[in-house]
């Protein structure tokens, strides 16, 4: 391989990396969502002491998006709105079970998701790479407004469903508790 081949496959290599870094890693979310200890029960339990309404079609809602973004980005399909879903469900995250305790994850913290969302970002903004289903349609998105439109449409998401689907006494405990 010449060295010009090699340099010019290192956005499509960098973007395939990251693509089955973060797509699986979602997809093992969103089933541990589904499938972990205490299944959707627990999910909705949990996503009720975090103040969502109604709480069980959050829980699904999120393994769904999940699930799907993560498969469609492990394909390198629809990417730019697979790392939507992704940076939207990282900001509910960090809006919900991360805020207020500072930055690092071993405190709860927001680090983790922040650089899942960044990622997710940084995906949208490399494009699908030539080693995807998008570039082989021809799909070559990609750049800053292909990051920002993925972005904005991630975090505008969040935000309507934070403000949407808050308990509306802004309590973060079940009634009861």
């Amino acid at each position: 391989m010449s060295k010009s081949n090699a340099d010019s496959s290192g956005p499509d290599v960098a973007a395939l990396i990251l693509r089955l870094t973060i797509g699986p890693m979602m997809i093992m979310h969103g089933m541990n969502k589904v499938r972990g200890p205490g299944g959707l029960d627990g999910t909705t339990k949990y996503f009720e002491s975090l103040g969502l309404e109604p709480a069980g079609v959050h829980a699904r809602v999120a393994a769904a998006t999940e699930i799907g973004t993560g498969t469609l980005l492990a394909l390198g399909a629809m990417t730019p709105l697979a790392s939507a879903g992704v940076i939207g469900v990282m900001t509910a995250a960090a809006a919900t079970d991360h805020k207020g305790k500072g930055f690092f994850i071993f405190k709860g913290g927001w680090e983790y998701v922040g650089v899942v969302g960044a990622a997710a970002a940084a995906i949208s903004a490399l494009g699908p790479g030539r080693f995807s289903v998008d570039g082989a349609r021809g799909e070559k998105r990609g750049g800053l407004l292909s990051a920002l439109f993925s972005s904005a449409l991630g975090i505008g998401a969040a935000v309507g469903m934070l403000k949407t689907s808050r308990r509306k006494d802004g309590s973060t405990q079940t009634p009861g508790e």
